[in-house]
């Protein structure tokens, strides 16, 4: 075959493929119709953002007399096209995937306005009309989009030329209208669309306290749950719980946050809170928790179904009474599960069946334990304890976040599994050089072997139900957001084993009894024990009385000890907690205008809102206030849109693309090419230097910016695609 006729049939095998891949996707979209429906509303909402911001570079390049060569929503390759041409509009589809083979060279290319022969599915419809200048396109990749003016250049420098209506050639007061465009634009778009929503109404978190961290700030303040922050920093305008959650976030460091808070009796107080970063968290915060209703929020299938087959309970399901006491609102709930020192606690629910009937069902949560009551560990008075005796520590749970790039590229590709680690229900009885660590001993080892091996020995059960004793090396390293120094897990308290991890002094009991570490607890006042509960629950049935408790170290050491056992209420110090969180539905409060001149004020006020909040991150991000990692890039954004879409209802969406729309204002519009500010400086600099600046300079610039821009994007992207994997394998 001649060259020529290989060329020749480069497009149509291109064509062939590209129709292979059209009937794959529209199969898979009819398989998956449901999760295709939103994707495509996902994309439509994302482009909607997008059209509107290059509408507004688009609207005033043509009213500043700017050539425009090109609106595209989209970035290439070419998906579609169409411009005027002297037959009609000219159609093109995928040009530069199905470009025609030229056979003959000496043919003259075409004129402009005429049609061009550019691809194998370019074609002409209508009638003959006067040639436009404007290609309107739709970009393959479905992220971002453009105007593309004559004389201007996203990448490099502005072209030199001598056509009056390039880009270049414009006053430096009309380009600067035509870069502020775009993000005119999408702060209006904004408005408009939070001005929608609040006509229309939409739910949005009530800023009631469901609970404090303990520990935290909150806590210390005195704030509690079923508390009703009326003011934060001043706001007190229709506040939602993201206000109150974003000023802890966005605050300077150690700077007081003056709040009112409506208590339950109906009084006032005014408190004075100094955002921290809490345990386990990732963002500095006040440790003030989201409300919630009674009422268990709906789920998927699958999730359902999971949730039946653990606690008995279904979504929709609303709370009656928990361990036999009545429950009115969902923060009386805690306080009871805290306080009991039970393998498990049981709910009465009300479920109202598709028929209208309802009745009341039977559920059943599984309980585990602190070992400390602020999880800081900085005294042995915070310990658990049953009488001051302290059980072991257990993992609850391991963090499998890699640490390095490095680490990450191996685990991918499974290299350094078979490395021995820590797992879940793994009983720790050695740390070091200590056996049977205390949760205070162990912060204070953890810390002083930071960035070196640490040696952990552990009880792990195999498939058989054998205990088997090992040890696997750790390297405590200090949280990037914290001074905490790490291992990765997630501690509880060994409470199904009688084992005593260590006696302590307590204001109560300030002589602790004399069982050994490690020591096994066998029988309290004569009858024989299994587990911690059993011990607990004996020492309440002889509270106020003198008891003999027995224990055993080894097969050749075992003794016992008498303890007064005081009042019912002293015996536990617990810190219980739900093994598996029940997904209850947020506490929302109707946010809805009065009209339609109260929808413009809170459409202003709350886009003010996001645009001062945007800016703000990005200047704590610059002062280290904000981690990079809690950057969310292209894939996060279009991930929580599905999500948004997907489960809540479409208001919820609309009001998401405000806020998206809000925060490309911002960072459209920072100093840096090729960012829509960082070409407004430029221009700024060429007004008052008198002249353009160099060719070589902008060159410099540009792609200096663009690397440093890339470099984010890579960032971002990284870790949007690492957070989505380390949740689709439940890390």
């Amino acid at each position: 075959m001649s060259e020529k006729s290989s060329a020749s049939m480069k497009p149509y095998s291109r064509a062939i493929l590209l129709a292979m891949v059209v009937v794959a996707v529209l199969v898979l979209i009819i398989r998956n119709i449901g999760v295709s429906k939103n994707i495509l509303l996902v994309l439509l909402g994302f482009g909607a953002v997008i059209f509107i911001h290059e509408l507004g570079h688009f609207v005033v390049a043509k009213l500043c007399g700017i050539k425009v060569e090109a609106f595209s929503i989209g970035m290439p390759p070419i998906l579609f096209g169409i411009k005027k041409a002297n037959r009609g509009w000219r159609i093109r589809v995928l040009p530069e995937l199905l470009q025609n083979a030229r056979i003959d060279e000496s043919a003259a290319p075409a004129k402009e306005g005429e049609d061009s022969e550019d691809g194998l599915l370019s074609f002409t419809v209508g009638k003959k009309i006067l040639p436009g200048e404007t290609e309107y396109r739709i970009g393959l990749i479905p992220l971002g989009g453009f105007v593309k003016m004559l004389g201007q250049e996203d990448v490099g420098p502005v072209k030199e030329n001598v056509d009056p209506r390039s880009f270049a050639n414009k006053p430096a007061l009309a380009r600067a209208a035509v870069l502020a465009a775009g993000v005119t634009f999408n702060a209006i778009s904004a408005i408009i669309g939070f001005m929608i929503v609040f006509l229309i109404g939409i739910g949005l978190t009530a800023p009631i306290v469901g609970g404090v961290m303990p520990g935290s700030p909150a806590e210390k303040a005195g704030i509690k749950a079923g508390d009703e922050i009326i003011e934060v920093a001043g706001n007190s305008s229709r506040l939602d719980f993201g206000d109150i959650a974003m000023t802890a976030v966005l605050s300077a460091k150690d700077k007081e946050i003056p709040l009112k808070v409506r208590r339950a009796d109906g009084t006032i107080d005014d408190i004075s809170l100094v955002a921290k970063q809490l345990p386990g968290g990732q963002l500095r915060g006040f440790g003030i928790q989201k409300p919630s209703t009674l009422t268990i929020a709906q789920l998927p299938p699958a999730d359902a179904n999971q949730l039946f087959k653990n606690t008995g309970l279904r979504p929709g399901d609303r709370i009656r009474a928990v361990a036999g006491i009545d429950v009115n609102n969902h923060w009386q709930i805690e306080p009871i599960i805290e306080g009991t020192f039970e393998p498990n606690i049981t709910l009465l629910a009300e479920r109202r069946e598709a028929s209208g009937q309802s009745h009341l069902v039977e559920g059943r949560l599984a309980l585990s334990f602190a070992p400390a009551k602020d999880l800081v560990g900085e005294s042995e008075a915070n310990l658990v304890n049953i009488c001051s005796m302290v059980p072991r520590l257990r993992i609850a749970a391991v963090s499998e976040e890699p640490k390095s790039f490095r680490e990450w590229f191996l685990r991918l590709f499974g290299i350094g599994n078979e490395r021995q680690r820590l797992k879940r229900g793994d009983i720790v009885v050695g740390l070091a050089d200590v056996n049977n660590p205390t949760f205070t001993e162990m912060r204070e080892i953890t810390t002083a072997h930071e960035n070196n091996d640490l040696a952990v020995t552990v009880l792990r059960t195999d498939a058989n139900g054998i205990e088997k004793r090992l040890t696997v090396s750790v390297i405590p390293r200090k949280e990037s957001d914290s001074n905490r120094v790490v291992i990765g897990i997630l501690p509880e308290l060994d409470t199904e084993h009688p084992v005593v991890a260590k006696t302590i002094a307590t204001e109560r009991r300030p002589n602790p009894p004399a069982i050994p570490r490690g020591a096994t607890i066998t029988a309290v006042d004569g009858v024989e024990v299994s587990s911690f509960y059993d011990v607990a629950r004996l020492l309440k049935q002889n509270s106020g009385q003198r008891v003999t408790i027995d224990w055993r170290l080894d097969a050749q050491t075992a003794g016992n000890t008498i303890i007064d056992v005081g009042e019912k209420k002293d015996v536990v110090t617990a810190y219980a907690f739900v093994e598996q969180p029940v997904p209850f539905a947020e506490l929302e409060r109707l946010y809805k205008a009065d009209g339609p001149v109260d929808a413009i004020r809170m459409g202003y006020k709350r886009t003010k809102t996001f645009i001062i909040q945007t800016y703000v991150t990005l200047h704590r991000l610059v002062g280290g206030l904000v981690s990079p990692k809690q950057l969310m890039g292209p894939v996060g954004i279009l991930t929580f849109s599905y999500r948004i879409v997907a489960a809540q209802p479409f208001i919820y969406y609309i009001y998401f693309l405000g806020l998206i729309s809000a925060s490309i204002a911002v960072l459209n519009f920072l100093p840096l090419p090729p960012f829509d500010g960082g070409l407004t400086v430029l221009l700024l600099v060429e007004k008052i230097k008198g002249s353009a600046i160099s060719m070589r300079t902008q060159e410099i610039i540009a792609y200096v910016a663009w690397g440093l821009v890339g470099s984010l994007m890579l960032y971002v992207t990284f870790n949007d695609i690492l957070r989505l994997i380390l949740e689709k394998i439940n890390l």
